[in-house]
């Protein structure tokens, strides 16, 4: 299953922090975590970390496609994080709900998710970071998963572009020997800070899958604090046969320090 996603325009920030200690902490990190992340199908993801910032998130899709393969199939997440540094934000996701075309909902279990920043912002061509979760299932003999890969971001001008590459492999009992591999894009305009149109793009290859489609985004700032809600609503349309026909996007989170 897999939702949306997130747009920041993060403040350049300048850290002492040695790059060696950086990729030390990240590999003890993975290891306490046994492992890295199952993320979202249609999510793009951000490596701009701010730290001490908190956020409460609430996204989903459906899909829009009469088709017995994907009519009623809808999903939500509900997750919460806290950027305990200016590097590194791990991500609970408390409830996971999935309704399979043709079948009831349920819940399919907790996810535990983490965004590493490596670069700052504008110090290279591009910011860099890199994803990393685990997945634990409740379903009887569904296995666990995990999900790891690079996030790239470039913004020039009112431009903001977004690149992902991440893979998945099943582990524990009755897990698939092969990883998965998707990678989605990202790219926005700002005509202001909370208005930003743009345009989304994934594919799934092991799913034949490959979709692309408008979005919209933005943030507004809550008076009086230094607290903001964030908004992304979008549909992204089936680009050949096998994919959805249409799938709509929605997120609402709320950031606060």
């Amino acid at each position: 299953m897999y939702p949306f996603f997130s747009q920041k325009s993060p403040a350049l920030r300048r850290h002492g922090r040695a790059r060696h200690s950086r990729t030390l902490g990240v590999v003890a990190i993975l290891l306490l975590a046994t492992g890295v992340v199952r993320a979202d199908d249609f999510i793009v993801y951000s490596p701009h970390v701010l730290a001490t910032q908190s956020e409460i998130e609430l996204r989903g899709y459906s899909y829009g496609d009469p088709r017995a393969d994907f009519n009623g199939g809808r999903a939500a997440e509900l997750s919460i994080s806290h950027a305990f540094t200016d590097w590194w934000k791990p991500e609970i996701y408390l409830a996971r709900y999935e309704r399979a075309p043709g079948s009831s909902g349920r819940l399919l279990g907790y996810e535990f998710e983490n965004t590493f920043q490596f670069t700052q912002p504008g110090e290279y061509w591009a910011d860099f970071g890199f994803l990393a979760s685990y997945e634990h299932q409740i379903i009887a003999g569904k296995p666990d998963a995990v999900e790891f890969g690079p996030l790239v971001e470039k913004t020039v001008g009112r431009f903001t572009h977004r690149f992902n590459a991440l893979w998945e492999k099943q582990v524990g009992a009755g897990a698939a020997g092969k990883y998965e591999f998707r990678y989605s894009y990202s790219g926005t305009y700002a005509v202001s800070a909370a208005f930003r149109p743009g345009i989304e793009a994934y594919a799934r290859p092991a799913d034949r899958a490959y979709q692309a489609g408008p979005i919209v985004a933005g943030e507004w700032h809550v008076p009086g604090t230094t607290s903001s809600l964030e908004y992304r609503f979008g549909v992204v349309l089936g680009l050949n046969a096998t994919a959805p026909r249409r799938t709509w996007l929605a997120q609402v989170e709320y950031e606060f320090f």
